[in-house]
């Protein structure tokens, strides 16, 4: 019989990477997108991977997303190896368990917001209502318009409406306040955190602005396909409080 895990052992790791490295052939030139990554994630954390433009930041987050393939290196997700599996269970692995909010919101523009949130809904197993998912992000009020009847700010809400509905393990965010100015971006902060505190799904988060690695549990900063330090905030900031 299984012996149940002590309250004192380590919490298992969302995702485990190990060794990861990305090199892309431009003609003639290898680009190493990735050196050598090694990196714990865990449920319900906030974290924030900070870098400049070209830091890897992206590809990693493609490649914990299932998006891309390491050309060398692991990575597993709640045990399960992503490296090597096959484009079915690559595409059942983004479908039923990661939601992605990017920094363009890619809403149909013929379709409500309401309606944009249902083409999720109608291919996860146990989703959210599309009207629950727009009002965890407060849009209660806006679900019934169309993308061009609504601002930036909350086209890329009902994208993050979109993204969670399907009630997903893990969040992972790229650059999603890169188009948006303070106070908007602000908003799809608060919207974020509000996501993460009530449905506890880790939320990742990569940006090149340092400002919003206040709000985060944990900073992960990459330079040049490198992790080069991780910090644990004392306490989280809210998003209320950033400014840029």
């Amino acid at each position: 019989m299984a012996t149940a895990p002590s309250p004192l052992d380590p919490p298992q790791p969302v995702f485990r990477a190990r060794g990861l490295t990305k090199v892309y052939r431009m003609g003639d030139v290898d680009v190493h997108a990735l050196r050598g990554i090694d990196l714990d994630l865990f449920a319900g954390e906030f974290v924030v991977l900070l870098g400049a433009s070209g830091s890897g930041k992206s590809t990693l987050l493609n490649i914990l997303g299932g998006l891309d393939a390491p050309t060398s290196g692991e990575v597993e997700c709640q045990g399960h190896p992503l490296t090597g599996a096959d484009e079915a269970v690559l595409t059942r692995f983004r479908r039923e368990h990661v939601g992605f909010v990017f920094q363009f919101y890619n809403l149909i523009p013929s379709l409500t917001a309401r309606e944009n949130v249902a083409l999720v809904t109608e291919i996860a197993e146990q989703p959210m209502l599309p009207e629950e998912a727009l009002a965890l992000v407060g849009l209660k009020e806006r679900m019934d318009h169309f993308p061009a009847q609504l601002s930036g700010g909350e086209q890329q809400r009902v994208a993050i409406a979109r993204a969670i509905a399907k009630r997903p393990a893990v969040l992972l965010c790229d650059e999603p306040t890169g188009a948006l100015d303070s106070p908007t971006g602000i908003l799809v902060l608060q919207a974020l955190e509000r996501i993460n505190h009530e449905t506890g799904a880790l939320t990742v988060v990569i940006t090149h602005n340092e400002v919003i690695a206040g709000m985060a549990d944990r900073v992960i900063r990459l330079s040049d396909g490198r992790v080069i330090s991780q910090e644990r905030n004392p306490a989280r900031q809210p998003a209320s409080g950033l400014r840029w």
